[in-house]
């Protein structure tokens, strides 16, 4: 019964986020409310695992402009071919341009990432072609709003970032 009442919260919230209003709701206070349930849990969880029950990952990177680091959880895409790699979808909720962190990957392609408690150093690189699409798909298939984020972006293209261990 638990687990089917947290399907369900996970649900509502993962279709709120894909709403226009849910996308403009989260995209402005889900980093800020991300960082406080982060802090309070000392690093065990956030409120999107919570309250959406995406995979996530906190990522360390080091500011384009401002050369100090910047640290935020962001939903990874698991690569089943090499277990220890994923992707990072720039969709930035379908909003006109790209996140920070993309800019902030380009710029200091080395990152540090924990997922499930277990801290490393990883190297980013953007994915193109067949790589791309395998990822954009997966992407959708553990998120259905990225496919109305796409829609929302029309006007650019959603950067995909490979990360792999340093």
């Amino acid at each position: 019964m638990a687990l089917h009442k947290y399907s369900l919260i996970h649900s509502t919230f993962q279709k709120l986020g894909a709403t226009r209003f849910g996308n403009w709701f989260f995209a402005r206070t889900l980093l800020h409310m991300d960082r406080a349930v982060f802090a309070l849990t000392r690093g065990r969880t956030n409120l999107s695992i919570l309250l959406a029950g995406f995979p996530e990952v906190i990522v360390t990177t080091i500011g384009a402009k401002s050369g100090q680091p910047r640290t935020l959880p962001l939903v990874y895409i698991q690569d089943d071919a090499a277990p220890r790699a994923f992707a990072l979808i720039a969709s930035n909720f379908g909003q006109r341009h790209n996140p920070a962190w993309y800019y902030n990957l380009i710029a200091h392609p080395t990152a540090t990432c924990t997922i499930d408690g277990q801290t490393g150093e990883y190297s980013a690189r953007e994915a193109t072609g067949a790589e791309y699409n395998k990822f954009w798909q997966a992407a959708v298939d553990t998120y259905f709003g990225y496919a109305l984020y796409k829609q929302r972006a029309s006007h650019r293209h959603i950067p995909i970032m490979i990360m792999t261990p340093a």
